[in-house]
């Protein structure tokens, strides 16, 4: 469960997690959710940085197209470069603790409290919220700061399908004073601030 009141903000880590020209590469990227995603995660990444505190950056890797370490479009989107001293981990999971060493880098950087940002809301960003709970962090899921995509009943066709908004909302209602604060770009800033 989230703390009440929240751990002090300069105990936290901002999460940047897969945010990776995978997702572009297919033709799903034009139906993504939060046209403002870019700008909110930059909004970001500058207040953590003008503060001092931890930027953690993400790539996942699978059998999926595109996925491959070895494809082209595993890499950071072109907004993000990561500074000396900011780690890039590499996943093999949907959650970035089990096959990365996560756990040990907030350790030695003090980090008790996670802001959780990247792509997809309900995949790996939502399942690291979980988890990251579970390890006994205090988590704040910044929605603005994720993206995801329709999800099809049937993989390739359009019928019934689970809308974006469908799937945020049921993202939300999940890990709402069970695994995480509900955040939005302001709230984060105003306490960074």
């Amino acid at each position: 469960m989230p703390h009440t009141p929240p751990l002090p903000i300069d105990a936290s880590a901002l999460l940047v997690i897969d945010v990776q020209d995978s997702f572009k590469a297919g033709e799903r990227w034009a139906r993504r959710s939060n046209l403002h995603f870019e700008d909110n995660l930059q909004r970001l990444i500058a207040a953590y940085r003008a503060a001092r505190l931890p930027v953690i950056f993400v790539l996942h890797s699978d059998e999926d197209e595109h996925f491959s370490a070895e494809d082209p479009s595993y890499k950071l989107m072109d907004f993000l470069t990561p500074r000396p001293g900011e780690p890039l981990l590499h996943k093999t999971t949907r959650n970035c603790f089990t096959s990365t060493n996560l756990q040990q880098q907030l350790t030695v950087r003090g980090v008790r409290r996670l802001i959780v940002t990247g792509i997809q809301t309900e995949q790996c960003c939502e399942t690291t919220a979980r988890l990251a709970a579970d390890l006994g962090y205090d988590v704040d899921f910044v929605t603005e700061a994720t993206l995801t995509f329709p999800i099809p009943l049937v993989p390739g066709e359009r019928t019934g399908e689970l809308g974006v908004e469908a799937i945020v909302e049921r993202t939300e209602y999940a890990l709402r004073r069970r695994f995480a604060r509900i955040a939005t770009v302001d709230d984060i800033l105003a306490q960074v601030a």
